[in-house]
């Protein structure tokens, strides 16, 4: 199955697409000034302990205290609280941990109370971004996320994936990372790490080492809510976590990110850095690919499927519900049942699609078409896992119930993605009359010619729908062509479906855009 990730650059952050066979499957949008991210390691300030909750509300910076609960803490919690103190009174030069006396483990069923005290400084990460109106979740055990391995400080446990089936394997993984891996800490073996030489592993742990070196010098002079270690950008992390044999093409539309993702392949996967290109086309890059499109067709409230169904999404603040329905099938299969299973097996697939392309959490409840045999309900629960297995958050997925439904819990570490697949008309401003089509032709012509004539432009480009990119295109001797033949130069014509149909742009020779009254 070919994968091939695309990144688009913008003043507002980055729009990231993957795509498995030309099926946009997951699409993540990375503002510039995000803050808060999954992995993101503060010094927070405890300013408030919960009894009741067991739990304390700690300051990292955000709008909301973040939520620390008791069962977060970690174990080594003392031994990091102790670490902590160490470093910002300059008692300790030792960022390896080397010679570090670990604490006695706190007790599971104690008290937080017991553990922290208000305005307390101290290390934290985030499990959870900002969702709705509640503030991130942190932990206390903190973790650095390599290609490999991932790395657990203040701990000396290795443990290996469970999805890492071959017992001679686990063996050997496990027997190369205890001879390599730096003292005081743990380590987790990714299921990627299969197959992989001690030189690769060892690699990786160094990464993870200078990482935290990096925050252990940021600690010596940080302030409260002050970051320390922040987590990759979510292209980044996409490469981390599925860069591999599969992958056909990265594609970015600027240099910086071309430099950026050249550079950081270089470190997980040199081999790989022939298949990251820069797209120089005319188009938009999502445009020529035709992912606008595809992400205005999967991103609102009903979600049609090839061959005639549909599904419909709602969203709540405790959970999703998916409708399915046959739509025209009904009318083309004389067996219903048959009907109910064919398009319930197309819905499974569609719905673990639109888990990962809008990333949606916590408690999901799908209403399949009803169906009368077992075996079926069963068919259709086992293409729902199957189809789930390259999803990278957490899930259960429960069978099937009598009733028709599906129950799935995913883990909710980020506000869901929506989009609007709708928009009001920029021309009319939602009252349902515009210009005709026919009267911003003309508008185009006329400007065009002034353009041309009062202003001397030598090149000029004109970004516009395809509606009417169409209207002056089509044609043997098209009205392009008629403009060739009066003003004597090419008028570079670009379509774009992200604009309404009376909008256009018009740009010079240096790609700067003709401000027109």
């Amino acid at each position: 199955m070919a994968n091939e990730l695309y990144i688009s650059s913008s003043p507002k952050g980055d729009r990231i697409a993957l795509l498995k066979d030309k099926r946009l499957v997951e699409f993540h949008l990375e503002n510039s000034g995000n803050q808060f991210t999954v992995g993101d390691i503060y010094l927070g300030t405890v300013k408030k302990i919960v009894p009741g909750l067991n739990a304390a509300f700690v300051d990292i910076g955000y709008e909301k205290d973040a939520f620390l609960h008791y069962l977060d803490l970690g174990a080594q919690i003392k031994a990091l609280n102790k670490y902590t103190r160490a470093v910002q009174n300059n008692t300790t030069n030792n960022s390896k941990l080397t010679n570090f006396k670990a604490e006695v483990d706190i007790d599971k069923m104690g008290k937080i109370a017991a553990i922290l005290s208000k305005n307390q400084q101290i290390l934290v990460q985030v499990v959870k971004e900002p969702i709705s109106s509640k503030g991130p979740r942190l932990s206390c055990q903190i973790s650095l996320a390599g290609r490999y391995v991932v790395l657990v400080p203040f701990s000396n446990s290795v443990s290996v994936s469970k999805k890492i089936a071959d017992k001679d394997e686990k063996n050997r993984l496990l027997r190369l990372i205890n001879s390599i891996k730096p003292d005081n800490f743990g380590v987790i073996i990714r299921t990627v790490a299969e197959g992989k030489e001690v030189a690769e592993l060892d690699k990786d742990i160094k990464n993870l080492m200078k990482n935290w070196e990096d925050g252990y010098n940021a600690l010596k002079t940080a302030k409260p809510c002050d970051l320390l270690i922040g987590e990759m950008g979510r292209a980044s992390s996409i490469l981390r976590d599925m860069l591999n044999e599969s992958f056909d093409s990265i594609n970015v539309d600027s240099k910086e990110l071309l430099e950026n993702t050249k550079e950081y392949v270089k470190v997980i996967a040199p081999d790989k850095e022939k298949i990251i290109k820069l797209h120089n086309g005319k188009q938009k890059l999502f445009e020529q690919v035709g992912i606008e499109k595809q992400i205005l067709a999967l991103f609102g409230k009903t979600v049609s499927m090839p061959t005639g169904g549909y599904l419909i999404i709602e969203q709540t603040e405790a959970l999703h519900v998916i409708d399915v329905n046959s739509g025209n099938k009904s009318n083309e299969q004389n067996n219903q049942e048959d009907t109910a299973l064919r398009t319930n097996m197309e819905a499974a697939i569609e719905v673990a699609r639109q888990l990962r392309l809008r990333d949606m959490g916590g408690i999901i409840v799908i209403d399949f078409i009803d169906m009368k045999e077992s075996d079926h309900r069963q068919q259709v629960f086992e293409k729902m896992r199957d189809e789930m297995v390259g999803d990278r958050s957490k899930y259960t997925i429960l069978p099937i119930t009598k009733f028709g439904l599906m129950q799935i819990t995913r883990q909710r570490v980020r506000p869901v993605l929506d989009i609007k697949s709708t928009e009001v008309c920029p021309s009319c401003n939602g009252t349902g009359l515009i210009s005709a089509s026919i009267n911003i032709a003309d508008q185009i012509v006329n400007k065009l010619e002034y353009v041309l004539t009062k202003q001397n432009e030598s090149q000029i480009s004109i970004i516009l729908h395809p509606f009417l990119y169409a209207y002056f295109t089509k044609g043997l001797f098209s009205i392009r062509v008629k403009w060739y033949i009066k003003y004597k130069k090419w008028i570079n014509l670009i379509q774009d479906s992200t604009i309404g149909v009376v909008e256009y742009k018009f740009f010079d020779s240096k790609g700067e855009e003709i401000q027109l009254s």
